[in-house]
């Protein structure tokens, strides 16, 4: 580093020191890919002309990656890289993004003196497994990055960005795939400056966001293995906890799990992905709707309003997904050979697909990414707040508990209620009644941190049994649509004669369901409640 290099990183520090930075050891770092098309546009959006101190910095960077055979550090949820610049090298280490959290984690960076790493510069006993009996000799080269970024320094009213630039190639053996993102992380100041600036981009540009890293790319590249499903997470609700931090806590975490679950949905070959996705987004509808009673916040209501969207716009994958795996399975393995049920799901297959092209096309709409940026801003910055009016402020720093015990006897009454005159429920009563159990649910496991496993973990299995038995009628009136399309396409005697025995079959399974319904109910009504009423 040069004189004149060194006068400009003090000058910056010094020009930090009034705004809050993030915590040592933390990056939160928000990341947008970007159609090569566009890069340049991006890079001189009026946003970042108006806020950058000049053109920034080129710099021609190269990383390696490293693991064991076995990938021992990404099993873990860890990456460890050395990057190049110029003379200089840097190991870094990073953890999985914090959950409820998507866009921020855990890193540890040092200056090494080659491209090998050195697991004695990190902080062992902080991090722990697997780094705690992982020896250095155990590591290769798992893949390389090779990128030109500019990066310039972005000073906004509230924060301190930096914006990365990254066009470039992750290179794994003979594979290879193409980089083009914008990285904006935090260096001091407000974190909502982050999901602000991107909604300004979005404006310019298609930019989609991203929460595969570097690395996951890279993993993908080199093992040819893809980011799994992943199903909600508790959202690490204490008893120390404020209805203010309830609200937080629960965003984030919908949130952090709609995210997870993007890549494997926009794959598309693993039903989970689209199916959690779509749990995901019913989990945060069920939060706006029971928070936003609480505090009177229209910003809720517009974000269920768009969740509810963005599942509608899904549904179409999920059910064909349905069809061709779930609702088969039974009737293949009870009837056998004797029907030709491979006709149907080779019929089915093209619609599948381009459920599927839709899927893909809503998740890169600006309508969908607006709708993430604009529920994180909404987190980092607590937006509840300025919604309600000062007198009534004082409910946010009530217990959790409190506004967790109302919540959970206003549903549970709720259900007791719909389900009143289970006997001689209607269709239409029932499904209702199923998505009053749903919500339940949701809630139950939304507090599990306030009343221990103990007491949620019989209440939720009881829910889940009658929630599935329910869900039997409703799965055969999605799958009805979709046989009649089937049905439409083609005059296939074999493939005719595979309709009606998957609609036989759901006939006779509802009959069998049915049996077992009023024991479900009996138990769920006769459950203590663990709550107080």
């Amino acid at each position: 580093m040069d004189a004149s290099q060194a006068t400009t990183t003090e000058r910056e520090e010094r020009d930090l020191s009034h705004l809050p930075t993030p915590d040592a050891n933390q990056e939160f770092e928000l990341k947008l890919l970007v159609p090569a098309e566009h890069f340049e546009q991006v890079r001189e959006a009026p946003v970042i002309v108006r806020h950058r101190g000049g053109a920034g910095v080129v710099r021609r960077l190269e990383a390696t990656y490293y693991d064991t055979a076995d990938r021992t550090l990404f099993l873990n949820g860890l990456s460890l890289r050395v990057r190049r610049d110029g003379r200089r090298y840097t190991q870094t280490l990073k953890r999985a993004p914090i959950h409820g959290q998507p866009f921020l984690r855990a890193e540890w960076e040092s200056p090494v003196t080659a491209l090998a790493p050195d697991l004695s510069l990190l902080p062992v006993g902080e991090i722990g497994a697997p780094l705690d009996t992982l020896d250095a000799g155990q590591l290769r080269a798992i893949f390389v990055t090779k990128v030109r970024r500019r990066l310039m320094r972005l000073d906004l009213p509230s924060a301190v960005v930096e914006a990365a630039f990254d066009d470039g190639v992750i290179e794994a053996d003979k594979r290879s795939e193409r980089l083009a993102e914008v990285e904006l992380e935090l260096k001091a100041g407000d974190a909502s400056a982050l999901p602000d600036l991107a909604l300004e981009l979005l404006e310019i540009a298609p930019l989609r966001i991203s929460t595969l890293s570097k690395s996951d790319r890279g993993y993908s590249l080199a093992f040819d293995t893809a980011t799994k499903a992943t199903k909600a997470q508790p959202a690490g609700i204490a008893a120390g906890n404020t209805v203010d931090d309830v609200i937080a806590s629960l965003l984030g975490a919908c949130q952090h799990h709609l995210l997870a679950n993007q890549p494997v949905a926009e794959r598309g070959g693993d039903p989970e992905g689209v199916h959690q996705m779509r749990v995901a987004l019913r989990r945060l509808r069920t939060a706006c709707a029971l928070l936003g009673r609480e505090i009177g916040s229209p910003a809720l209501m517009g974000f269920a309003a768009e969740a509810k969207w963005l599942a509608q716009l899904l549904g179409g994958a999920r059910e064909w997904d349905v069809l061709v795996t779930d609702t088969l399975r039974q009737p293949l393995q009870a009837i056998g050979p004797g029907v030709d049920f491979d006709s149907l799901r080779a019929a089915a297959e093209p619609h599948r697909l381009a459920a599927y092209e839709v899927l893909r096309t809503t998740l890169a709409d600006a309508r969908y990414n607006r709708f993430n940026l604009s529920l994180r801003r909404y987190i980092e910055c607590r937006g509840w707040r300025n919604e309600m009016a000062s007198g009534s402020l004082a409910v946010l720093v009530d217990p959790a508990r409190a506004m967790a015990d109302r919540l959970l006897a206003r549903l549970h009454r709720q259900a007791l209620k719909r389900g009143a005159r289970f006997r001689r429920m209607p269709p239409e009563a029932r499904h209702r009644l199923r998505i009053t159990l749903k919500k339940l649910r949701y809630a139950v496991e939304f507090f599990r941190g306030l009343y221990g496993d103990g007491k949620t973990k019989p209440f939720v299995a009881s829910l889940a049994e009658l929630q599935d038995a329910l869900g039997h009628a409703n799965d055969a009136a999605m799958t009805q649509p979709l046989l009649a399309v089937l049905a439409a396409d083609s005059v296939k005697p074999s493939l005719h004669c595979a309709i009606g025995a998957v609609v036989g079959w759901q006939a006779r399974d509802g009959a069998e369901v049915d049996k077992t319904l009023r024991k479900h109910w009996s138990h769920l009504k006769a459950l203590p409640v663990f709550w107080s009423e």
